[in-house]
């Protein structure tokens, strides 16, 4: 029983940077989609009210994905942006 305390807590140990890793790759990704993003939406509020409704869903998105990343909840930011510009893209083809 102890052997197995010991062998999960060094393979607990020995995981821990590999998950740090993955975590700040999350981070630049939901902070670089961010930024992008909402250049986008900037962009396709400027063109004008084409796609007003996928404008609007796309705001919400972001929002939430800015709350996300406060949060360091950075895969649902990373999909939250992912589905916003999604949602700006549509705009554009109305």
């Amino acid at each position: 029983m102890r052997a197995l305390i010991s062998f999960c807590l060094a393979f607990l140990l020995a995981a821990a940077p590999a998950f740090a890793a993955g975590a700040k790759g999350a981070k630049a990704a939901c902070e670089s989609g961010l930024k992008q993003a909402s250049r986008e939406l900037d962009l396709a509020k400027a063109r004008g009210l084409g796609g007003t409704w996928e404008i609007t869903k796309a705001a919400t998105l972001l929002t939430g994905a800015k709350i996300q990343s406060e949060f360091g909840k950075y895969p649902n930011c990373v999909d939250k942006v992912r589905r916003a510009r999604a949602f700006i893209a549509s705009s554009r083809k109305k």
